[in-house]
């Protein structure tokens, strides 16, 4: 048996239509799980996520799995992809602790990003979601939030596998692109953990509170002066720290990406030959 060499520039593990279709319903399915206490009647006693996060959890599993499971189908991924996305996980688990969530230093954030570009968005998804949920038993951080930190760091490694130019841009361009997007996601990751955890102070007598039954503006104008109030001291730190790793590390980790991207030859078709006489 041989496989042929990969030569030249590695490129994103692609989307086919099983992958798109898995990846369309995991997201549907996030974001009414985000969404939904902000349209529940204020006197059903559904609008906070504390009762939905096991349920949320189950499905996110095996929706996970989907998305894997389509990836290979359409792409033919063995046994190397699988390594490399527990290789990854584990170190995108390590990094969390690094920072410990102080002031928003979370150096996870670039890894994921790099990951996310080189490997394509459906291997993306998967590996951000997993990555949350190691690094969440890895420092205890098991609750009703996790499932929504998978659902946001997934989203976070797909973005960063649709950006332009995946398989010719290179060098300085690339690489601002990516500290860019860094910033952008983790402002966004903050605002979309904001919204998991804003339902919990419905009730509270303040001026950014979450009140059930109210009118969708009324309740977002309050929401997104609660997150300028409370996060923007993390959200800013973490942009910050994700475009600085991209920038002064992000060559040389694309460069390992890459490389092992290229000697894993994922999608190179397997050819069987006879043995020499």
């Amino acid at each position: 048996m041989s496989t042929p060499s990969a030569r030249g520039r590695s490129r994103p593990i692609r989307l086919g239509r099983r992958s798109v279709a898995a990846l369309v319903l995991v997201s549907a399915v996030g974001v009414a799980a985000f969404g939904w206490p902000l349209l529940a009647d204020g006197g059903s006693g559904l609008a906070e996520h504390a009762q939905d996060a096991p349920w949320l959890f189950a499905a996110l599993l095996p929706l996970l799995l989907a998305v894997a499971v389509a990836t290979i189908a359409d792409v033919g991924l063995d046994a190397k992809a699988i390594a490399m996305l527990g290789v990854l996980a584990a170190a995108g688990a390590a990094l969390r602790p690094l920072g410990a969530g102080t002031a928003g230093i979370e150096p996870m954030f670039f890894l994921m990003v790099l990951s996310g570009r080189v490997l394509g968005p459906g291997f993306g998804f998967v590996l951000g979601a997993v990555s949350m949920f190691a690094s969440a038993l890895l420092t205890g951080g098991v609750g009703p939030w996790m499932p929504f930190q998978m659902l946001s760091m997934g989203w976070v490694c797909m973005g960063a596998g649709l950006l332009p130019g995946a398989d010719r841009l290179r060098g300085r361009g690339e690489l601002w692109m990516l500290a860019a997007y860094g910033a952008v996601s983790s402002v966004v990751y903050g605002t979309m953990m904001n919204l998991q955890g804003w339902p919990y102070l419905g009730g509270l007598a303040t001026g950014v509170s979450f009140v059930p039954g109210d009118p969708l503006a009324d309740n977002l104008g309050r929401f997104l002066a609660y997150c300028l109030a409370t996060s923007m001291g993390w959200d800013l730190p973490r942009a910050v720290v994700t475009v600085l790793l991209s920038l002064t590390l992000g060559p040389a980790v694309l460069k390992a990406l890459r490389r092992a991207t290229r000697r894993a030859a994922f999608e190179a078709p397997v050819a069987f030959e006879a043995p020499e006489r």
